[in-house]
């Protein structure tokens, strides 16, 4: 196996889905549910982000080109669903745990677009295309399950934090996250709309 490759994957990965970056958001959607449905919801969205991320790397290109959707669009996409997660955390229409599942919550947005966005899909299918051999394959393979596997340990032993903070300071995390999330939803639409203008400057 290429432990070069091996690295260079699993550290493009871990820096892209960012689990120190994911915990705010991840308190914040789901510190006011029991500790059960965090720990479901955390192996949920690792399973889910997982699932998605090998679909892409397997046959992303194939599937992109036969429903017509460019990289771009994925990334608008994304961002678009940020932005209502984001204004119902600023708005405190999250904070009621009754008001959405928690495989809903693992799903949208912890699953995709958070740990399984635009940026960990692009780089898993360069790193496919690249790839010269089965041993090739076998390093990023391993290399992503190792990433997803840090993510789940850092959202499965979340709680700690959340015995710390107390229900006042998740709602402060909980209005922090939205501001962030809502500033990583801008940051995905500009990068995409930059992307279009270019397109379109180069095909002219």
């Amino acid at each position: 196996m290429d432990l070069k490759l091996f690295g260079a994957v699993f550290v493009t990965l871990l820096v892209i889905v960012d689990p120190p970056g994911m915990l705010p958001i991840f308190l914040a959607l789901t510190g006011p549910l029991p500790a059960r449905d965090r720990h479901r919801a955390a192996w949920q969205a690792v399973a889910l982000a997982l699932g998605v991320i090998v679909v892409f790397a397997v046959a992303g290109q194939t599937l992109l080109a036969y429903l017509h959707v460019s990289l771009p669009a994925l990334q608008a996409a994304g961002g678009l669903l940020l932005v209502l997660v984001a204004l119902e955390l600023l708005t405190g229409k999250a904070d009621e745990p009754s008001q959405q599942s928690t495989s809903n919550i693992a799903l949208v947005p912890l699953g995709t677009p958070l740990l399984a966005g635009p940026g960990a899909i692009v780089a898993t299918m360069l790193f496919v295309q690249q790839a010269g051999g089965f041993t090739d394959y076998v390093a990023i393979a391993l290399a992503i399950v190792g990433v997803m596997a840090t993510v789940w340990v850092a959202l499965r032993f979340s709680g700690v934090i959340v015995k710390v903070l107390r229900p006042g300071g998740i709602e402060v995390l909980t209005r922090i996250a939205g501001l962030l999330l809502a500033a990583i939803a801008v940051q995905l639409i500009a990068d995409a709309v930059a992307a279009f203008v270019t397109h379109f400057l180069t095909t002219r």
